[in-house]
């Protein structure tokens, strides 16, 4: 079996080949060589989103690794929920002024030490994610050949491919999605790393996040705060 992990952050985008250094300054230079190639970067989320390229994590979400983003994304989400707290306004997004996005407490259950850092849920958040990526149904044969294309260029072969092109000629099963995810951080965590791949500019990418979250069972207000966290964190590159 392949390694989900790191699957996951080509996903996010945080594995750019030939980037090194601090982790402020990997993201920084992950985010301009987005902009300069989006096509070339580790960001499958954005090849899968056809023409919705160049889409990032502002701060260092993307170099924290896509396991960690999500988590830290979610609980932050879920810990200003409980706390009765407003949601997240665009402003409190991670920047060069801000606190950096860092990854949960262990004890949080949404840590490396969580279920959800097992491999096999980990393959599930990428199920979920290709899922959103397909809400809008504009996958079809010639676009799933580009994109396959475009991921072997960004340095994806093998299972992990296979695993990629396969999810992709599937139908979507949210009864799995959701089966899989046994505790409130995983679906938590489901549903942002959902929400993580698009922006739900179309009736169906937003009728999609719906009845996910409704199968869920997330509350209304929770579903807010994990809207407004991943608003607040995304940001758009100019191309």
């Amino acid at each position: 079996m392949f390694d989900a992990k790191k699957l996951l952050d080509q996903f996010l985008g945080s594995q750019v080949p030939g980037l090194g250094g601090s982790v402020r300054d990997k993201a920084g230079e992950a985010m301009q060589t987005a902009k300069n190639n989006p096509m070339k970067t580790g960001a499958i989320a954005a090849v899968l989103l056809g023409t919705k390229t160049g889409r990032s994590i502002a701060g260092n979400a993307l170099a924290i690794g896509g396991l960690a983003a999500i988590a830290g994304l979610g609980y932050q989400a879920y810990k200003n929920y409980q706390a009765g707290q407003a949601p997240a306004a665009p402003s409190d997004a991670p920047s060069a002024n801000n606190p950096v996005l860092l990854p949960p407490p262990v004890e949080s259950g949404f840590g490396p030490a969580s279920p959800a850092a097992s491999n096999e849920f980990v393959l599930v958040l990428i199920r979920a994610m290709i899922a959103a990526a397909k809400a809008d149904g504009h996958i079809d044969d010639a676009e799933r050949a580009l994109i396959m294309d475009k991921i072997k260029a960004a340095d994806v072969s093998g299972e992990a491919a296979a695993f990629i092109e396969g999810e992709l000629a599937s139908p979507t099963d949210i009864d799995a999605l959701v089966a899989a995810a046994v505790t409130e951080e995983q679906r938590v965590e489901l549903y942002t790393a959902s929400r993580l791949t698009i922006d739900p500019d179309s009736r169906a990418e937003r009728g999609y996040l719906d009845l996910l979250a409704g199968r869920l069972g997330l509350a209304d207000q929770l579903i807010d705060h994990i809207e407004a966290t991943v608003s607040s964190a995304k940001t758009t590159l100019s191309q």
